[in-house]
């Protein structure tokens, strides 16, 4: 079983791949779309959860979604019919970084990908090549509450805690309009729902040759959290604006 099929089924129960509940995505996509007509767009948008949810909310916004995975675009599209919205999405199966579009964007969403822009400032700074004059930035990325150990680091990367986090991007021209820390109980059920769907997939299909290395998987990721990060990573996801000086 690859990472994908594993991600896939964790998240079938919390299509948000990032500790956030639906109220605070709520809030966090109506502090970004303040018209209601915006061009959106998702750099790594995966399964396009965060797409379809501003589709739905502003019926007179357009979105625009890049991934690589053809599995996760192909869900994307089967929920944007679900959900009435497919003639407002375009879909594009490319690396984030090499993509380009005609015109700016009002909204460019980023929240738990800057893994593959190499980290928070280079995600950003991929978003601005895309942001029109005026425009919203959402995204989400870790950071320390407090200090970690070095299997933390090692497993999740070399964050820097909330306060830097916040002073590094306003250091790079960014003002902060809004923002949310996932709270520990947010945490928690991101954890709880994908381990646990996964584990209860790998019990509901006893014959399938993945069966076990499923229920091992989910063993060692609950393992993981439990006792290397619980009680050390945090999530920050921002509404950014440019700065008066900013270029």
């Amino acid at each position: 079983m690859n990472r994908e099929q594993i991600s896939r089924i964790a998240h079938t129960g919390h299509p948000i791949k990032a500790p956030l509940d639906d109220d605070s995505v709520h809030r966090l996509l109506t502090r970004a779309l303040p018209r209601g007509d915006e061009r959106v767009l998702d750099l790594g948008c995966g399964t396009g959860e965060w797409l379809l949810r501003a589709l739905v909310a502003r019926p007179e916004a357009s979105a625009t979604g890049v991934d690589i995975s053809e599995d996760a675009l192909s869900r994307a599209r089967d929920g944007a019919r679900a959900r009435g919205v497919a003639d407002r999405l375009a879909l594009h199966r490319r690396s984030a970084a090499e993509f380009a579009a005609a015109e700016p964007f009002d909204l460019v969403l980023s929240v738990g990908a800057a893994h593959a822009f190499g980290g928070l400032l280079p995600t950003l700074a991929a978003a601005r090549k895309h942001l029109a004059p005026g425009g919203h930035v959402v995204i989400g990325d870790g950071f320390w509450e407090r200090t970690p150990s070095p299997e933390a680091v090692e497993m999740l990367g070399d964050f820097a805690d909330l306060a830097t986090t916040l002073d590094r991007v306003a250091a790079d021209g960014w003002t902060p309009v809004d923002g949310h820390v996932s709270t520990r109980e947010e945490r928690d059920a991101y954890e709880w729902a994908c381990w646990g769907t996964l584990a209860a997939w790998a019990l509901d299909h006893p014959d399938d040759p993945d069966s076990a290395a499923a229920l091992a998987t989910a063993h060692l990721r609950r393992t993981e959290w439990l006792r290397v990060y619980r009680d050390t990573w945090g999530f920050l996801t921002l509404v950014l604006r440019r700065g008066p000086d900013a270029r």
